[in-house]
């Protein structure tokens, strides 16, 4: 790597100078979050039931926190490798748990919570999407939801209010009438997937649910949700 004055390389550029869930300097992502994003995850008791248990990595503070907004609304796109690997670490976890079935018997297939269009392209892609393929690899995420036009932002609206916006709001993607036929398709009995709902945050759990109840209605039966960090 060639040096630039101020003893910089052409990295250092590229790649942001401080710690995405802390601020430290040095580092994309320190030690100290790292660690903190390997801790065991925890059962939420959204407001909102999907019907499926909801598994976070940890609270929404701190680092995890921090990291969704610099990766949501400040453009690092970087930070989706310790976190992706910090869901990969929670798929393991949750498997050793016996929550998911053996990767062997019926590997994870993830799919990413919908999020609008116009979002999407202002951020330079779905960050979800990216976390997901980092913790499983691309062959293995379905995009299979979209939001509808017309469904608001959920901030500073009430459980009850998100459940409104949301209804009819999620539909199934290309993509996930491909997928829904081929687990309806005779080789889909031979080759079992586990699907798992991944989101950033759960506030209330609406999200969640309409996206359930939208993938389980088109027969794709979701085993679990998988979030970044949970509210409350």
């Amino acid at each position: 790597m060639r040096t630039l004055p101020g003893s910089r390389t052409l990295l250092d550029l590229i790649l942001p100078g401080e710690c995405g869930g802390c601020g430290a300097p040095g580092a994309q992502w320190c030690h100290s979050c790292a660690a903190e994003l390997a801790d065991d995850p925890v059962l939420l008791q959204p407001r909102v039931d999907p019907g499926v248990a909801v598994w976070a990595l940890g609270p929404y503070s701190g680092p995890r926190r921090r990291a969704v907004i610099a990766a949501k609304e400040r453009g690092r796109r970087d930070l989706a490798v310790p976190l992706g690997s910090a869901v990969a670490g929670t798929l393991a976890r949750l498997h050793q748990w016996g929550e998911l079935q053996p990767p062997e018997v019926a590997p994870v297939v993830l799919v990413p919570a919908p999020t609008r269009s116009r979002a999407a392209r202002m951020r330079g892609g779905d960050p979800v999407t990216r976390i997901a393929i980092v913790a499983v690899g691309a062959t293995r995420v379905c995009p299979a939801l979209t939001m509808r036009r017309g469904v608001r932002d959920s901030v500073g609206l009430s459980a009850d209010q998100r459940r409104v916006n949301l209804e009819g709001g999620v539909i199934l993607t290309r993509s996930g009438h491909r997928f829904a036929r081929h687990l309806s398709s005779d080789s889909a009995v031979r080759q079992r997937k586990t699907v798992v709902l991944i989101d950033d945050v759960s506030t209330t759990g609406a999200t969640a649910a309409e996206s359930v109840r939208v993938l389980s209605g088109a027969g794709i039966a979701v085993a679990s949700v998988v979030v970044l960090a949970g509210v409350g």
